[in-house]
């Protein structure tokens, strides 16, 4: 495949994604739990592949977010191994009778679950992320070209190497799963819409908002990841602060790590500083409204732009506030519509903030950090949406699916109905 255009490519995925979405769930899953022996198989090699690639960042002086996201070790890849085992578990999402109904007698409309058919995916930094794409499209019966970013080139194609070997050893049509590896076959692939159904990005603001800009292929995604947390009034000091940490510092290059925190002003002076020291002990650099600064001297001012920044690192923003309604106003109008969270023991209070912010993710006490697929049960994720097409939150098998319409009948025409020989007689049907 190397010496054929992207577009070739793309048409020959396309025949075969009519073999694959026509594959049994059995098929599939022996399919998946081949990739997850294979992937335990190689574990040496492809570990050794991805510490090539670390070494070649650290030389390069790669932005220090890029690089957590790169490593792939031992545990990472036992990680992405039980996503598959667990994926194989969950029921067939392609075949499902989601409705079904009665047009007259003998005129049986049924609504049935199916899959999308060929997906891109162009993503960066995270070779943990081809293995969860590749598995949910495989199993969802879609057929995958995948684009990696250039710095996880080695560990992408022993991982690519072991699944695709896997894969067509259990019986998969060839064009399964794709790989591509020349950067200039990105712009190539964006053009390729009457092959590919879908693509989907993963990667900085720039690059995601760069593909949603040069493709006419629709494109599932967020470009922002810029996350709340509104502590009311009626929050619980000594539950908040583990929160406001955890969804800070478990991970902070992931798209649903806080950015901003929001405090009610009649809590800020008895949580701001305990808050403070606790973030400071893990080195997160403090950014602060002038309210904030009244009682946190020793932290640096946040203007506008602060707001509308996704730090992917460890740095944050307090800002104090009047009420919930602020809140609200604050985070509809600076966030990025992903995963918003507010603290508080006032259950009318969380259900109206639930209600008014507009994001794809409203949470109450608990850790921004649960916006995924894997901790939803959906067997992890291809990314996270923040449109409203759809798809929304975390896109899994789910969101990998689509519908199409079986009608079955016994030699009506629509002239008899036109004409009034025959009139419908619309049942829903179990």
């Amino acid at each position: 495949m190397e010496n054929q255009s992207v577009k070739r490519i793309a048409e020959a995925v396309k025949l075969d994604s009519f073999a694959l979405a026509a594959a049994t769930e059995s098929i599939r899953n022996v399919a998946l739990k081949a990739i997850a022996n294979a992937l335990a198989e190689h574990k040496d090699g492809i570990i050794a592949a991805n510490e090539k690639d670390l070494r070649l960042a650290e030389q390069s002086g790669i932005a220090s977010p890029i690089l957590k996201r790169l490593k792939f070790d031992e545990t990472k890849l036992g990680d992405v191994i039980r996503g598959i085992e667990d994926l194989i578990d969950l029921p067939d999402p392609v075949g499902r009778k989601l409705s079904r109904r009665q047009l007259d007698d003998n005129l049986i409309l049924e609504k049935v679950s199916c899959p999308i058919g060929v997906i891109g995916v162009i993503f960066e930094s995270r070779p943990d992320a081809l293995v969860q794409i590749v598995s949910l499209c495989l199993k969802s019966g879609n057929c995958a070209i995948l684009k990696g970013g250039s710095e996880a080139q080695n560990t992408n194609k022993a991982l690519f190497d072991a699944i695709y070997d896997a894969g067509i050893a259990s019986g998969l049509p060839k064009g399964f799963l794709t790989l591509l590896q020349s950067r200039e076959d990105i712009g190539e692939l964006l053009q390729c819409h009457e092959s590919i159904d879908l693509i989907i990005p993963r990667g900085s603001n720039e690059f995601v908002r760069y593909i949603m800009n040069h493709s006419e292929i629709p494109v599932m995604g967020h470009a922002d990841g810029i996350c709340h947390i509104y502590v009311d009034k009626a929050a619980d000091i000594e539950k908040a602060i583990p929160i406001i940490l955890d969804s800070k510092t478990q991970y902070v290059a992931a798209c649903n790590a806080v950015e901003t925190v929001l405090v009610h002003e009649d809590i800020a002076k008895d949580l701001l500083p305990p808050l403070a020291k606790a973030l400071k002990a893990r080195d997160v650099s403090l950014y602060g409204c002038a309210r904030a600064m009244e009682i946190l001297s020793d932290i640096a001012a946040a203007d506008e732009t602060a707001y509308f920044t996704e730090y992917l690192d460890y740095t944050v923003n307090l800002k104090v506030l009047a009420n919930l309604d602020e809140a609200i106003d604050h985070i509809n109008r600076y966030g990025s519509h992903h995963t918003d969270c507010i603290l508080t023991e006032d259950t009318e209070t969380a259900e109206k903030f639930m209600q008014r912010v507009d994001s794809a993710g409203v949470y109450q006490n608990c850790s921004t950090r649960f916006a995924d697929g894997f901790r939803y049960g959906f067997g992890a994720e291809v990314g996270i949406s923040t449109g409203k097409l759809h798809a929304r939150g975390p896109v899994g098998l789910e969101g990998l699916s689509t519908y199409k319409y079986k009608l079955f009948g016994d030699g009506q025409i629509v002239d008899d109905y036109a004409t009034g020989k025959k009139t419908f007689h619309f049942k829903e049907l179990s």
